[in-house]
């Protein structure tokens, strides 16, 4: 087993590091403070193929692999993790349900677009009332003709308001049943689909997260993902490969909280020396950084695992589960170690502590990843 980075992928890395650093490290508390979603940086994302990772390149992308994704959401979520969590949901969800599971004529109509960022992606399973148990949703979608009419509302949704095209599950059967619900591609500009409230969130507030209201939209039957009654099955799919960015986000996270430890650890003295030459802080150090190469390790066999389609949804399970936990554990003793100045926004740790928690519950919560993976063991 080869751990060495190829050339490719630090090629990437350094891309993505210094993309971060020169288009948004700048303005990432003013974003964060404003909750402005910067569609002009995902607009450069895309041109640098940041956007279209894993699609290839007959598509318009950049034909890479999951080490090279892993490695772009990383490095982005270690200068802001808001931004990062956006190109995740763009490429893992939207543009990635459709490279999957769409036909020739879908792929060539929409993911080009996608990969550019000329459209920006959202992707609808969440309800208000359907979380984790997103077979009990109410938005239903019924036949007409050549048409299939959207009704309801999702929750949740990254780039709810600003995407321009969306991957929504609806129910086409009866509620709660696993084949009964149908993924369809919904256009921004279609009669009846439009925003509503905007959340004011604890964190990853640069990232748009919104309502996306269906009131008797006429979706063309043409706009169907797959076949009538996939849909919830083709999304437990994606949200496999789905773990796997929000695991990268969390790595980013992790080493952007315990890089900045480090450094003010060696600069900030107490007692005559630096806080650093204390063993109460070089074990937290140390920690952190264990902490950090088994969620990497981990990470890396599940994108090892998923660019050989081998099934991968308990190692998907568990280093989702194992990086967004650790991610939390890092930022919070990386505010310790910051002692007061860790509580004021002068620093980049109390951000990464409020945008830490979010990977513990999206794409699926802890709780679920458990039940994932004592599923998959009992088998």
């Amino acid at each position: 087993m080869n751990f060495d980075y190829s050339e490719t992928q630090q090629m990437v890395a350094e891309a993505a590091k210094d993309f971060a650093l020169q288009y948004i490290k700048p303005f990432v508390m003013e974003w964060d403070e404003s909750q402005h979603f910067p569609v002009e940086v995902f607009k450069k994302a895309g041109e640098l193929g940041f956007m279209g990772v894993l699609v290839p390149e007959a598509y318009g992308g950049s034909g890479l692999g999951y080490h090279e994704y892993i490695a772009v959401i990383e490095e982005i979520s270690k200068i802001d993790p808001s931004i990062g969590l956006s190109i995740a949901a763009h490429n893992s969800l939207c543009t990635n349900h459709i490279l999957a599971f769409g036909n020739e004529t879908q792929k060539l109509k929409w993911i080009p677009k996608l990969a550019s960022a000329e459209h920006i992606g959202a992707w609808g399973l969440t309800e208000h009332n359907t979380g984790s148990d997103a077979g009990g949703m109410n938005t239903t979608a019924i036949k007409d003709g050549n048409f299939y009419i959207l009704n309801g509302a999702k929750n949740f949704i990254t780039h709810g308001k600003s995407g321009d095209i969306a991957v929504v599950i609806a129910r086409t059967g009866e509620k709660g049943d696993s084949h009964g619900m149908t993924a369809f591609v919904v256009e921004r500009n279609t009669l009846g689909f439009s925003a509503g409230k905007k959340e004011n969130k604890l964190g990853m507030r640069a990232s748009e997260t919104a309502e996306m209201i269906f009131q008797d939209c006429r979706i063309p039957a043409e706009n169907i993902l797959g076949k009538v009654g996939e849909g919830f099955i083709q999304s437990m799919k994606i949200l496999d490969g789905g773990r796997i960015s929000i695991g990268a986000l969390a790595l980013g996270i992790a080493k952007g909280a315990m890089e900045a430890s480090l450094q003010y650890s060696k600069e900030r003295e107490q007692f005559g020396k630096a806080i650093s030459q204390f063993q109460a802080i070089g074990f937290k150090l140390a920690d952190m950084g264990v902490k950090i190469e088994a969620a990497e390790l981990m990470l890396h066999k599940a994108g090892s695992m998923k660019n050989k389609n081998q099934k991968m949804t308990q190692i998907g399970a568990m280093s989702k589960l194992y990086a967004s936990e650790i991610c939390v554990e890092i930022a919070n003793d990386a505010v310790q170690i910051h002692g007061g100045y860790g509580y004021i926004k002068d620093y980049p740790v109390e951000k990464f502590y409020r945008d830490s928690k979010l990977c513990t519950i999206g794409e699926g919560t802890s709780e679920i990843q458990r039940l994932v993976i004592a599923r998959e063991m009992l088998k």
